[in-house]
């Protein structure tokens, strides 16, 4: 049976690169050596390697893979310091606009409505 790996690089430029390969040790290898110059990893070497999982099944392998590249930075860095509880707190959304932080903000501001109040004598 056939193993394949789905790994992290961390680049000379602090980035990260995620990619799938059942020849872990011959992917680094290529990734370092600049085996390839149209790679997001040519120019951006050293790179070292930071992660990575093993799979039985390819197809369960490019999934995550695919996963993880949809990552923030942030769940990336979870991951790498074996922190996999953090992952469901940093799948919230933080953007303002996101409706639970409307929600949240509507009520410690207090709801401005368009409607005039009742309770006062005009």
């Amino acid at each position: 049976m056939e193993t394949y790996y789905v790994y992290i690089l961390r680049c000379s430029d602090n980035s990260y690169y995620t990619g799938v390969t059942s020849d872990i040790e011959n992917r680094l290898f290529q990734h370092q050596s600049g085996s390839f110059p149209e790679s997001y990893t040519h120019n951006r070497r050293p790179v070292e390697l930071v992660f990575y999982c093993e799979f039985n099944n390819i197809n369960e392998a490019i999934s995550f893979e695919k996963q993880v590249k949809g990552w923030s930075r942030k769940k990336k860095e979870a991951i790498i310091n074996n922190n996999w509880h953090l992952l469901p707190s940093l799948s919230i959304c933080q953007n303002e606009s996101h409706h639970k932080n409307f929600e949240k903000d509507k009520i410690e501001k207090g709801f401005d409505s368009a409607q005039p109040d009742k309770s006062t004598n005009s």
